[in-house]
């Protein structure tokens, strides 16, 4: 299943800007920036949106992500014009903007169908002590970034190994993406120092930098081949 990506904004800049970063992540899949006035102004336009969905028509659904709420308004009165096998591809997003068009991008680009990458843009939305436990990198522990443990390992954990994260800029925007790729790939449940190895948001939350310590933890038929691949893929630098 083909999932495409659009991006509305009141922005053009924002617009164009957000796709150009998933694209870093997900370059397989069909994103279109629907931002600003028909003139160049700061707002939304009816055409602009109609014509991103058309652009996006060769994708079997379409998965629709807005900055502003009369945003959401215009893609809804686009959306009122199409017909009903047309209206039924679309699927507007609550998620915010940014994080949710990333997150849905690196779910699309793994071969989610339209249910996984409306919940992984939904992962965008997780409440404020979630996000600030995950960047906490410390875990709570004294130490700090020395002992970069998470909640610690799974108790049922059937595979697990620790390594040290060597490239230059640690665990950001790519590498995070690429390890949720190969995760995904992999019927395993798989946890990174303590989060969903699946999620991108929750590992980019971690704020791993070159040096810190991961400890990958799978459960699952192939967690031996999961964990095996994620620790080659960091010791590998993610090919920085």
């Amino acid at each position: 299943m083909t999932v495409g990506i659009l991006v509305v904004s009141h922005s053009a800049a924002i617009a164009t800007g957000t796709v150009e970063l998933a694209r870093q992540m997900a370059s397989d899949v069909p994103m279109v920036a629907a931002g600003g006035t028909d003139d160049g102004g700061i707002g939304t336009s009816f055409e602009a949106i109609t014509a991103g969905i058309e652009e996006l028509g060769d994708a079997d659904a379409v998965v629709v992500l807005c900055d502003l709420g009369s945003a959401y308004l215009t893609t809804d009165t686009a959306l009122d014009f199409l017909d009903d096998d047309a209206r039924a591809r679309v699927h507007v997003s609550p998620a915010p903007l940014v994080e949710g068009a990333v997150a849905a991008a690196v779910a699309a680009q793994t071969g989610g169908d339209v249910d996984a990458v409306l919940a992984a843009a939904a992962s965008a939305a997780a409440s404020d002590d979630d996000a600030g436990r995950a960047s906490d990198p410390s875990g709570g522990q004294p130490g700090g970034a020395a002992q970069l443990d998470g909640t610690g390992p799974v108790d049922d954990a059937v595979a697990s190994e620790t390594v040290e994260l060597v490239n230059e800029s640690g665990l950001h925007a790519r590498p995070a993406a690429e390890f949720v790729k190969t995760a995904a790939k992999y019927e395993a449940s798989v946890r990174v120092n303590g989060v969903d190895a699946k999620s991108l948001l929750a590992i980019m939350a971690l704020a791993l930098p070159k040096g810190a310590t991961v400890t990958v933890e799978a459960t699952g038929p192939d967690a031996d081949d999961a964990v095996a691949a994620l620790v080659a893929l960091v010791r590998s630098g993610f090919g920085e």
